[in-house]
């Protein structure tokens, strides 16, 4: 289901691409998009919608695009696509990615030079090409060469969001085929790395060059790249490379540890081991050639006089020294609600009282709406008089659903460059919580950008700060700024440092969590939904924290409804 999903969603995306190198209209363009957005929040499988004739009441999806699913699930492929690459190089869309490459630039590059591809980029920018064609200053070429040396830097991996569902599909496929007893992520994805190389999966099987040649010959597979006994490849959806291994029982766990990884934690155990004049590796931990075990994973660990480490703390940032004393981590049914969402009032896709019914299914105590604001135009950021209407709007849907949740009311304002907030105090004073946040200017350097953000700290209404670096993973990155300095003054002035849990930002990143966790600053997990489906990105959140050391006492909405709500009048 996801794979389908997320295939579709990524061919619209594409073809939304594709009309922008080509300058089709911004309408026609959005509305590919918009059905991209749409069909990767989809809960259910977009086959069964079709089939039972609900494409149309998706909203974002018109007569148009709904053909082009239908094309889609009938044949493989969306003709639309087909025909603008045979007019637009393939190559184009990824000098997209890259900041200051826009769809004039790329387009202009292309016609003009030949650019098709990074590589021919890298040429132009090399022979000085590139620096001729018009509107090309020395400080947008030199915001070119850092965005591609960025995307080259980036190649290969996918976000964690794209891989984790699909990664799970297939694994629920295998515990369907008989004669499989175990299925384990490994690798990156089983730590939650924010990106992720291929799939490990290692399977606990009798017959095991049988299931793999099952496996081979799953609907995903578009190659198979090998296949052994012990061993399969292969090559599925988005080009993700999965590799298979058959392990018996009495390697399981050992193999499971030696392939979670990373590298470094294992050259960590291996010394321990070592020391002890054993060799520990993927079949097991040994005494010359006796099996001292290597079933479990908790039973390689104990050996070695540890206690099972988490797989998202193995990253050789002090968990085996500290191993007697690490955190209990957050785990996602310790969050009692979701302070970070939009609705129809900005950008967001659902009404007030459907976010409130989302929250209400996962068993939230309280949630937040907390739209644009003025600044945020291209977000349909509200202004003073529309916020007001908001406000009562949003009151009046509380006071309908008070005994199943607590609604409050915030906006996430914008940080204006000099550090100035959209709204006036007295405005401010009637939500709930502010959330301010950096949506313009990203490229402001360390000094200005830190400035701008301890001026926003220092603003009594603002109560934290969102997505705090403005990365966006594989795409943008994180804008300069002194991370120390930020951390410190949020302590200082009590302002809460937003864990953004959504899987393109999931920023704060880890160590940046970690040092937060150690200064003694409190982080807010919020999804940052533009519909309900976006609310299980919570997920996301949970991950990066536990690869950050938090526990529930560093996140504030872990408190229980009456305490948050406590907390929130201080």
């Amino acid at each position: 289901m996801a794979m389908r999903n997320k295939e579709i969603a990524s061919i619209f995306n594409e073809i939304a691409d594709l009309l922008e190198i080509s300058g089709e209209n911004a309408f026609r363009i959005n509305s590919y998009r918009n059905a991209a957005r749409a069909i990767e929040d989809l809960s259910e499988d977009i086959a069964a919608l079709q089939a039972a004739g609900k494409l149309s009441q998706i909203r974002g999806i018109g007569d148009r695009t709904e053909k082009k699913i239908e094309e889609y699930l009938q044949t493989g492929k969306i003709s639309a696509r087909e025909d603008l690459l045979k007019k637009v190089p393939h190559g184009l869309v990824t000098l997209l990615k890259i900041p200051g490459m826009g769809p004039k630039t790329v387009a202009t590059a292309w016609k003009q030079l030949g650019v098709e591809d990074l590589e021919g980029l890298v040429k132009s920018l090399r022979t000085g090409q590139f620096e001729k064609l018009p509107g090309m200053g020395p400080k947008k070429i030199e915001n070119i060469k850092k965005g591609l040396d960025f995307i080259t830097r980036s190649a290969g991996r996918k976000l964690l969001g794209i891989v984790l569902p699909i990664a799970e599909e297939i694994q629920e496929s295998l515990r369907k085929l008989e004669g499989i007893k175990k299925v384990e992520i490994g690798g990156s994805l089983r730590r939650r790395a924010e990106t992720i190389g291929d799939i490990d999966l290692l399977i606990e099987a009798n017959e095991g060059e049988k299931i793999l040649k099952k496996i081979t010959e799953f609907p995903q597979v578009r190659e198979v790249l090998s296949l052994g006994e012990t061993k399969a490849s292969v090559r599925i959806t988005d080009d993700i490379q999965v590799d298979i291994r058959v392990v018996p029982n009495e390697s399981f766990g050992s193999a499971l540890q030696y392939f979670t990884g990373n590298k470094d934690h294992n050259i960590q155990l291996r010394e321990i081991a070592i020391k002890k004049k054993w060799k520990l590796n993927e079949y097991g931990l040994f005494e010359d050639e006796r099996r001292l075990t290597g079933e479990t994973e908790e039973g390689i660990y104990a050996k070695l006089g540890l206690p099972w480490i988490a797989p998202e703390l193995r990253e050789n940032r002090g968990e085996i020294e500290n191993a007697n004393q690490l955190p209990k981590l957050i785990e996602q049914a310790d969050i009692k609600g979701d302070l970070h969402m939009h609705t129809l009032a900005s950008d967001g896709r659902c009404t007030i009282e459907e976010m409130i019914e989302g929250c209400i299914a996962k068993g939230y105590e309280y949630m937040c709406i907390t739209d644009h604001s003025t600044s945020s135009r291209v977000a349909g950021g509200l202004d003073p008089d529309r916020l007001k209407e908001h406000i009562r709007h949003v009151r009046q849907a509380g006071k309908k659903y008070h005994k199943d949740i607590a609604v409050l009311m915030g906006s996430e304002v914008d940080i204006h460059l000099d550090g100035r907030i959209d709204y006036d105090d007295a405005l401010m004073a009637e939500l709930d919580l502010v959330i301010a946040s950096v949506h313009s200017g990203l490229g402001q350097s360390s000094e200005k950008m830190t400035h701008r953000l301890l001026a926003a700290m220092d603003n009594p209404h603002v109560r934290a700060i969102g997505h705090p670096t403005c990365r966006l993973i594989g795409q943008r990155e994180a804008s300069e700024m002194d991370m120390a300095a930020i951390i410190n003054h949020a302590v200082e002035t009590n302002t809460w440092l937003e864990l953004n849990a959504h899987w393109m930002r999931l920023d704060l990143k880890d160590v940046h969590l970690k040092q937060a966790r150690e200064a003694g600053a409190k982080i807010l997990i919020g999804t940052d939904s533009h519909d309900i489906a976006s609310l299980d990105n919570m997920r996301y959140g949970i991950y990066t924290a536990r690869r950050g050391w938090l526990e529930t006492k560093d996140v504030v909405n872990t408190l229980p409804r009456n305490e948050f709500l406590k907390l929130l009048k201080k």
